[in-house]
């Protein structure tokens, strides 16, 4: 019997849709201008609702951090919501003066608790009140989450910002008839930030770090995975920051890391939505046209050295064992770039993905495995990485013997024609899925832009992955994923290595 279910109304639509998301298509609808002070601006026509989303990509991340105060990218994401000299005060200019001191008696109190010789516990500790008594007299000034509350009465969803190796990130939604509060507001949090409730907020920072890392043994892991995969480059730095910087830097570093790196030139603002460019981009330009132009800062960074030897990080914790392992490749730039994004694809795409038929469905070993790039970021050369999560009775050992048994497989045979259009296949849909939502859009825009400088590489990408051939994959899976380039990360349960003779405790 036939089924009366037919995928012809499916098709049809994924059809049109996908004729709605050509290049062409987004070209008449996008708008781009480079302000004169180096501020990229992208609008981007899509009336179907009458909302927008916005998109703000900083082109610094925690790589940029300086050595000594790693976190500093990222706590400053944390301040651009504290508001600015309009938005957060009662009373701005005596909260300047209070925040001033808070700064001068913090400085004191460093300078003491630093102090390896001398150091006088009485004088420490009345340096430290003093600290935190002017803390308190400039909280009286605050007027706490004004910023975010103005937002969210205004009707915006969404709020939300990220910090990574590569980039700081801004976004959220509003309604059509908002367009200049977000550009004004926006705007002002890069133009007038404010350190106010700092050191409130470092504290979080550090409960953050507590939570995510330090008591949580896959984070953890993966920290010292990646401090391990890179000796010389700032991927080795965490995001999140060491404690031990937490708990030194101040809201004076955290201005002048705000200084050199959010100037115009590193910024790129993508709004997408119920908003035509002809009316939108003077209102936009008006006002991120106010930020001050400053020389683009120097971003390089140590090249890292070729590896030369497998390296292996292993911990032993009352915790569920883990496996990850890690290879070098260039960066987004190479010309290889789309033959990654395929063997990503080919190796953990779904339940059909060699890692999950191997290690999940068929050897029923693992209770999850998967491979990917772009591990810790895709800025510089980084790392193309495959994990598994053993199941009991199952080792981090197996896990590897069964990664690189599929990696061989790679490595020494073409994959199939099936697979080979599967990938292609999905990568089309991935960009049209990516497409389908303002915010989603936005994102993309904003990013591809600062990355290419042009957005239509983001429809350019599927056009290389449709160029990858099977040479191509057996080709790159060869010069990529080699023993002396390998970095291993296993989490191994305690009870495990004590079965082992010479198992560390």
């Amino acid at each position: 019997m036939k089924s009366r279910f037919s995928l012809v109304p499916i098709l049809l639509f994924f059809s049109l849709l996908a004729g709605a998301q050509d290049l062409a298509s987004f070209e008449k609808r996008t708008t781009v201008k480079k302000l004169d002070n180096g501020l990229t601006i992208i609008i981007c026509e899509r009336p179907e609702a009458p909302v927008f989303s916005f998109f703000t990509l900083v082109d610094v991340g925690s790589a940029q951090d300086p050595m000594g105060k790693t976190g500093l990218a990222h706590m400053f994401e944390h301040m651009a919501f504290k508001g600015t000299d309009k938005i957060g005060s009662k009373n701005f200019a005596e909260e300047k003066a209070a925040l001033a001191k808070v700064e001068t008696d913090y400085s004191a109190f460093l300078a003491e608790r630093d102090r390896t010789v001398g150091r006088d516990d009485q004088k420490l500790k009345d340096l430290e009140k003093a600290w935190k008594d002017s803390i308190a007299d400039a909280d009286r000034y605050v007027k706490p989450n004004e910023f975010s509350e103005i937002v969210e009465r205004q009707g915006g969803e969404g709020m939300n910002a990220s910090t990574s190796d590569d980039q700081t990130d801004y976004f959220y939604s509003f309604p059509s008839n908002r367009l200049e509060l977000w550009a004004y507001m926006e705007s002002e949090r890069f133009q007038h930030p404010v350190m106010r409730e700092f050191y409130k907020e470092r504290n979080v920072v550090i409960e953050e770090r507590r939570l995510r890392t330090d008591s949580n043994p896959i984070g953890k892991l993966v920290e010292q995975f990646i401090t391990a995969s890179f000796q010389a480059h700032p991927y080795h730095r965490p995001t999140i920051g060491w404690m031990s910087d937490l708990n030194s830097f101040s809201a004076t570093d955290a201005q002048n890391f705000f200084n050199h790196y959010y100037i115009p030139a590193n910024l790129v603002v993508a709004v997408v939505g119920d908003v035509k460019a002809a009316e939108a981009m003077p209102m936009v330009e008006k006002y991120f046209a106010r930020l001050p132009a400053r020389p683009r800062p120097d971003d390089r960074t140590t090249t890292e050295p070729p590896q030369g030897s497998e390296r292996t990080v292993t911990l032993r914790q009352s915790a569920q064992p883990f496996y990850i392992e890690g290879y070098h490749r260039p960066d987004y730039r190479s010309a290889d770039d789309a033959v990654y994004d395929a063997i990503a694809d080919l190796m953990s795409n779904g339940r059909t993905s060699r890692l999950y038929r191997a290690l999940v469905r068929d050897k029923k070993i693992a209770a999850a495995s998967a491979g990917f790039s772009g591990f810790p970021g895709t800025k510089y050369p980084h790392l193309f990485a495959f994990y598994a999560v053993p199941l009991p009775g199952h080792t981090p050992a197996e896990m590897g013997a069964a990664i690189h048994a599929e990696i061989e497989r790679v490595k020494k045979e073409d994959i199939s024609d099936e697979e080979l259009k599967m990938i292609k296949t999905r990568a089309k849909a991935d960009l049209i899925r990516g497409l389908a939502d303002n915010s989603g859009l936005a994102t993309q825009l904003a990013i591809y832009q600062s990355r290419f400088g042009d957005w239509r590489e983001l429809f350019r990408s599927v056009d290389k992955i449709d160029r990858v051939t099977k040479a191509n994959i057996r080709r790159v899976a060869n010069q990529t994923f080699q023993e002396n380039n390998r970095t291993v990360g296993i989490n191994e349960n305690l009870k495990q290595a004590a079965a082992v003779p010479g198992g560390a405790q």
